[in-house]
């Protein structure tokens, strides 16, 4: 649970930040971040944890929001991924509410959250975590509207995943011809062997211990689960057409 991490605080984090925030949606950019800073800021692991949290609070109401509307589908697949106890809902939910008034202001938020949650590098774990989520988030009404492609890319951009990073996430979650070989971030002619290294190693780097150690909170490990899950059918796909041919 979220306070798992955060018990030691006088009070709940998500209440503290709550406070901190005015209720104009106005001030919920800017409000929020500098929470996290002043909140945490002799602790940078937790401020990690916390930013991560609220990158994904704010970002996947904004998301949802991309297509003009947010549907109860959508915003139970955000509860799905993100496990908080009943003490917390309130608190949720006013973060969350001010975040999906509307999309504006997304770019510069998602610019502040990476420097609080990014490693400073290309394609960066905990940022691409967070790319993971808001992609199950988008696909649960059915469908990724063309906005939330969009919105999510210029997630991507902003966080500095690679075009091919990005196309290998969305391929996890949008079928389009179902390709194993996008799912792998592999090419088509690779020899078998290259890709059995390659699906071994992407399942290692999304071990959940790995995933702690980034600074990923474990509510968010039904994340890995599902990309746990498309990774082995992916990789099953590939060596079933390998065999027969």
């Amino acid at each position: 649970m979220i306070v798992d991490f955060l018990c030691e605080q006088a009070s709940s984090f998500l209440e503290r930040v709550a406070a901190a925030v005015a209720d104009a949606a106005s001030n919920a950019l800017s409000g929020v971040i500098e929470a996290v800073r002043t909140l945490f800021e002799g602790d940078p692991e937790t401020r990690r944890k916390v930013a991560f949290s609220i990158a994904m609070i704010a970002l996947s109401a904004k998301m949802a929001k991309a297509d003009g509307i947010v549907t109860e589908k959508e915003v139970d697949a955000f509860k799905d991924i993100f496990e908080f106890p009943d003490s917390e809902a309130k608190n949720v939910a006013r973060l969350y509410n001010l975040a999906r008034q509307d999309v504006a202001g997304y770019e510069a938020y998602a610019e502040r959250m990476a420097v609080l949650c990014g490693c400073g590098a290309p394609d960066c774990p905990v940022l691409t975590e967070i790319l993971d989520g808001l992609f199950h988030i988008a696909k649960a009404d059915g469908l990724v509207h063309e906005n939330e492609i969009a919105f999510l890319h210029r997630i991507a951009e902003i966080f500095d995943i690679t075009e091919e990073g990005f196309e290998r996430i969305m391929a996890r979650h949008v079928i389009v011809g179902h390709d194993p070989y996008k799912v792998l971030g592999i090419a088509p002619e690779a020899d078998f062997a290259e890709i059995r290294k390659r699906y071994r190693s992407l399942v290692s780097e999304h071990h959940p211990d790995r995933l702690i150690a980034r600074g990923v909170p474990e509510e968010f490990h039904g994340i890995a689960n599902e990309r746990m899950a498309a990774l082995n059918q992916a990789y099953a796909a590939i060596e079933k057409e390998r065999r027969a041919a």
